[in-house]
This record gives C-alpha cells, structure tokens and sequence, in this order.
C-alpha cells in the first residue's frame, strides 16, 4: 500500500452511474443501482463485499458477459486504448457480444475466474487451450503459438512448461491450474486483468503465491488490474485503490492506505474486523449481524441501516449521498453529515490499525495523523 494519495496514470476504464437488473419469475432484482469507479493505467484496483453485493456482476458487464434477464438501465463503460497511434475510447456496453468476442474479449481485456477447474476445457490439453486465443486474436501459426505458450508457461512459474502443455487439466493441481488459467489471459497482451477471486478454490498456501505472481506479471507487462473479493486482507499488499460495494451501490471509495488505515463507513469497519488478527490467539472472529437486503424489493433509506448500530433516523428514510473526504476517498454514510453527532470507529479496529502504522514504521493512529 502506497503512501501517495494521488492516482497515477490515465484513465483506462470508466465504469459511470451502472444500474443493472434481472427480470425473475418473482419480481425484478435491482443488482447493481448507480456504480461508478476508474482504473488508471498500471494501477490495481480492488472491489470489496460480501457474496451478493454485485461485485462480479458489475466486472461481467465490462466482459459483456450477460444474462438473458439482465437488463442495463443505465451507465456507460468507457475503456480507452491506443491504435494506430492513436488513443480511442469506446463505451463497452454498445458493442454486441460479437464485437466483444471479436476485439476485446481476452485481446484487450481478460478475466481469470475463481475456480481454474470449470474455467478449462476437461478435453483439451493445456497447451491446445493456450493456444487457440493466440491464434484467433494474434493471427500466431501452430508452431508460434506452441512455443509462445511454452515461454507464459514459464512465466507463470510452470517448470518443464514443454511438459506442461502436453497435459490435460484433471492431471494438474488447483495451484498449477490457477498459473494455466492466468498464463491463458495474458498470452495475448491484454490491456486490464480481471480477477475475480482468483484464490478462493485454493489451499491458503498457494493464495499468497498466485496474488504475488499476479503483481509481478503486472509491473513487467505494464497492465491494469481488478480483483473481486470479499476478503480485505486478501488484497491489502496489493491494491492501490479500493471500492467498496454493498447491496449493489458503493459506500466507500479511496486509496488503499485511505480504506485500510482511516476507514469512515460502518460496513468498511466491519469488512475489516472480518479480518483475523495475526498474533490474537482466542480472540473470537468478527461477523456483521444480520444479512443484507433482498434487493427484490425497494430499498428504503440507507440500504446497511438494519444491520448498522450506529445508525441514525434519517437511514431509515433517505439514502446517504456522497461525502468527499479528500481528492481520492469518497464514503456514503449519513454520520458524514455535518449535522450528524461524531461517531468514532469501534477500538479494536482502532488498536489494530494503530499497531498496522506502528508495524510500518509510521507510527501515528488510525486517522492516519
């Protein structure tokens, strides 16, 4: 986590005021209501929430990757890059999923899912799999491809890749299977990494492992990063910027140093009690009480309010708007509010942050004074 709490870097995808719902035999489900949120050029950005809160159904919009019922609302997904010399912008959701497959899909922008097992084909070897985008996207012969295949293999940490390529997933570890899987989403130079939980079907031993292998294929191929995750400590070495998302909105945005060290939103504190403590033997793991909303419905208010103790009357009535704290940290929370009584974050959350600084060698406390 950078000190610096200005974003570098130009804008490669602006995601702006995304609403998405799906139609169902019960009603319509209102899964993603007004998100927005940039990613910079070589920049890492993280999307934090718990299962249901439209993180991955906010990045499948950026694949094209939609449901039949999926209807969008609103918003634009703007994605820029450079051709002929030239930099082109274009918004995502207007080209057809032909379009998509065609030019951005795994060329431009590619995703790594959370289980390497249902992302391969059972019948395909590796290095068949490896590379059939090479030869779609970057018109490679077999031979260019195979060997191509051989040196990501490599790259990914794979020994003996010429092996490797000869076998099928099944013959492969979950570990090995993740490096095939992000070997196969870099192969054709893509410009943004998506990873949707990129650790969750593996043994913790190897979670560390894949995340470090991630930022280290990102500073030497120069590209963007987004990682979907309900886990905040799984991200924290990596990120640069955080989003976080509940019930379909964002409620708190900033730096990773903002988010981690001076965090100002009820569900963010919660996300990161969530979070076991290193050296706290016996101490009981934290969970936020209750569940979230049933999006089915209207959303009244603030949608954590039933599950927020610090909540004030008017989260019952009216959603929060958005505070701006600094050039770079947003939160939605009505305690920002000017009229609001002063609400200081739990102090256990405070302790741990203060011994995070402390362990940094910044000493100060968990206002990041």
């Amino acid at each position: 986590m950078g000190q610096d709490k200005i974003r570098m870097g130009e804008p490669i995808l602006e995601v702006k005021d995304l609403s998405i719902s799906f139609e169902t035999s019960t009603g319509t489900l209102h899964a993603i209501r007004g998100v927005g949120f940039t990613l910079r050029k070589g920049e890492t950005v993280a999307i934090v929430g718990e299962s249901g809160s439209g993180k991955s159904v906010t990045v499948k919009a950026v694949m094209g990757i939609r449901s039949s019922n999926e209807v969008v609302n609103t918003g634009e997904i703007l994605y820029t890059y450079a051709e002929d010399g030239e930099r082109k912008t274009a918004d995502l959701l207007k080209l057809t999923k032909k379009q998509m497959v065609a030019g951005i899909n795994g060329k431009r922008i590619a995703m790594v899912f959370q289980d390497p097992m249902t992302a391969l084909n059972p019948l395909l070897t590796v290095g068949k799999q490896l590379a059939e985008g090479m030869r779609i996207h970057l018109k490679l012969s077999a031979g260019e491809a195979w060997k191509r295949g051989i040196g990501l293999l490599r790259d990914v940490g794979i020994t003996d890749p010429e092996l490797y390529m000869k076998r099928y997933p099944h013959q492969l570890s979950g570990g090995m299977r993740q490096r095939v899987v992000i070997a196969i989403a870099i192969s054709c130079g893509p410009d943004i990494l998506i990873c949707d939980e990129p650790t969750t079907a593996l043994d913790v031993t190897i979670q560390a492992k894949i995340l470090e292998l991630i930022q280290r294929l990102q500073k030497k191929l120069d590209i963007s990063v987004i990682y979907i995750t309900h886990d905040l400590g799984a991200v924290a070495k990596v990120a640069d910027f955080v989003t976080v998302m509940y019930a379909g909105k964002l409620v708190e945005q900033g730096t990773a140093e903002e988010i981690y060290f001076q965090p100002r939103h009820p569900y963010t504190w919660g996300l990161l009690l969530s979070i076991p403590a290193l050296g706290a033997r016996g101490e009981r793991l934290y969970t936020i009480p209750g569940s979230p909303p049933n999006l089915l419905h209207e959303v009244k208010g603030d949608a954590f309010a039933v599950r927020n103790m610090w909540a004030l009357n008017i989260d019952f009535e009216k959603e929060p708007p958005v505070y701006r704290l600094s050039d770079t940290h947003t939160v939605s929370s009505w305690l920002e509010d000017e009229n609001a009584p002063r609400v200081e974050m739990p102090e256990i959350l405070r302790e741990r942050i203060g011994k995070m600084l402390r362990d940094a060698g910044r000493g100060g406390d968990a206002n990041g004074d």
